[in-house]
């Protein structure tokens, strides 16, 4: 008896300001997936709108309450859910929590690593106790900005210093600060994105992005991506609009690319990952390696970082896919 096909949701869309990235992002993840294997869909989360586009070409609402929808009359649920929401829900537990109610298995880390990893000041001062090197960096809260000022903010980042939304995980809302009169602007620019802005210490050197998955038989680090940004760093349109250039597989001293893979490795296994991650990294002249942020939901388009990887490391897209499913049943 010829086994089922088990029926995969892509889940895309979500909240944040990335949530058209996240339709291309779908769509390369539904052209990689095994079709001959899986039943296929693509679901789009805005708010409490989710709909199903069905494979003749129209959409049908989805019951939230079990995550069901029916097609020729007939209601179907999922086996397993693939996560490419960029931001929340689907980057910062919120999502995992809901499907973790339903017992349905998903490709993302668990509840508490996603919403860890989401925070990127949280993440950074819990994986500097693990010896992890990351830049220094200050919080601020919306409506608290007057408790810090700015001789308390430089003495701690320096200058120049980069501003972000500290709980976000989009490239809006990113600046960099050259002047010290410049910090008000950005911190009013990020925190429309989050309601806590980290403002962190600028780092010099080579910007490289790396991929890693795991499974039950297998450790798989990709080669790095380098990062070289037609702006003055790796912002929206460097990163989205094509102005920046993408080397694959970066060009590193092999011990350091040695060492940046080992490091990737070392913190999946600290934060219990699951499915593919990327890590952000700067290098320094010295070869030092300091860790950017971790990317539990990286962009899937077939021109994105995690494609080009693992083109590079003579993998298929298709079977990394099909590994990351089957490693939950």
């Amino acid at each position: 008896m010829q086994q089922m096909k088990r029926t995969i949701a892509i889940v895309c869309g979500g909240d944040s300001s990335e949530h058209d990235v996240s339709l291309r992002s779908a769509q390369g993840l539904y052209s990689f997936f095994d079709k001959e294997r899986y039943n296929v869909y693509v679901v789009e989360m805005k708010g409490t709108d989710w709909q199903v586009f069905l494979h003749d070409g129209t959409t049908t609402r989805m019951t939230v309450h079990d995550f069901s929808f029916k097609e020729d009359g007939k209601k179907r649920t999922f086996d397993y859910v693939y996560i490419t929401i960029h931001g929340t829900p689907g980057e910062n537990g919120i999502l995992q929590g809901f499907l973790e109610i339903l017992h349905i298995p998903y490709s993302t880390s668990g509840v508490l690593v996603e919403a860890l990893t989401f925070d990127k000041f949280v993440l950074n001062n819990y994986l500097r106790g693990f010896g992890v090197k990351v830049a220094d960096s200050v919080l601020v809260r919306r409506g608290q900005e007057k408790k810090i000022s700015k001789k308390e903010i430089i003495d701690i980042v320096g200058m120049p210093c980069f501003v972000k939304p500290a709980n976000d995980g989009s490239s809006f809302g990113v600046s960099k600060v050259v002047k010290p009169d410049q910090l008000a602007a950005a911190i009013r620019k990020a925190s429309l994105e989050s309601d806590e802005v980290m403002i962190e210490q600028f780092l010099e050197g080579t910007e490289i992005s790396i991929g890693c998955y795991k499974t039950k038989n297998k450790s798989v680090v990709f080669p790095a991506t380098e990062v070289v940004s037609e702006n003055d760093f790796f912002d929206y349109d460097a990163k989205y609009n094509g102005q920046v250039k993408e080397i694959t597989p970066a060009r590193l001293p092999e011990d350091t690319a040695k060492r940046v893979a080992e490091i990737t490795s070392h913190i999946y296994d600290i934060l219990h990952c699951n499915g593919i991650i990327r890590i952000d990294y700067i290098i320094s002249k010295d070869q030092q390696i300091s860790m950017l942020e971790i990317n539990t939901t990286p962009g899937m388009t077939p021109t994105s970082f995690i494609p080009q990887q693992v083109r590079a490391a003579g993998l298929s897209m298709t079977d990394v896919l099909t590994d990351i499913v089957e490693n939950q049943f």
